[in-house]
């Protein structure tokens, strides 16, 4: 078996994508939104931690958050986020993907991969980097043709807050790194 090591950092900023159960598609879906929202939200109140960016694609989520000083257990959030959710909405959704037998297992549902990407954010560029990316990805997986167009995403707060031009990556591919998402 793998031995899976994760970065700690107390008060850390952090990369993730968190993957839908064989990439079903449900994440955008009125139910899966309104879970997922409910799910961050609860979570922040029993530990706390800001989300700085996000891009909710059907099957996928990046995000970036950041932990309060003298906090470094961000997979705690996640299992609680997971749990949250597949406990207010899996019926509801009724996906008939099958559940491995370690799945049943471990008591695992069919909503979510069980492991998630993180990346510590290294820096104001490695953030800013991170930002483009995660508003991009809608475009990049053809969803839209602008970031602009895709409405799960805090592309738009970027915009009234003055971070991007409101045409941000709509005339121009933006200049990102190709490792990053990979790193």
């Amino acid at each position: 078996m793998s031995n899976y090591r994760r970065v700690i950092a107390s008060g850390g900023t952090f990369f993730f994508t968190q993957v839908t159960y064989q990439r079903i598609p449900w994440l955008c879906s009125d139910i899966g939104r309104e879970n997922l929202r409910n799910a961050i939200r609860r979570v922040q109140q029993l530990y706390p931690f800001s989300l700085d960016a996000i891009a909710l694609l059907p099957e996928h989520i990046h995000c970036i958050w950041t932990l309060p000083e003298n906090h470094s257990n961000y997979a705690i959030r996640w299992r609680l986020i997971k749990s949250f959710v597949t406990q207010t909405c899996a019926e509801q959704l009724n996906i008939t993907a099958e559940i491995s037998e370690s799945r049943q297992k471990r008591q695992e549902s069919n909503l979510w991969q069980r492991r998630y990407w993180e990346h510590l954010i290294r820096d104001e560029k490695d953030f800013a980097n991170h930002c483009d990316y995660i508003h991009y990805n809608p475009v990049k997986h053809g969803l839209c043709q602008s970031p602009k167009e895709w409405q799960y995403s805090s592309f738009h707060r970027f915009v009234k807050q003055g971070i991007y031009p409101e045409d941000w990556g709509t005339v121009q591919t933006p200049n990102i790194p190709g490792n990053i998402g990979r790193e």
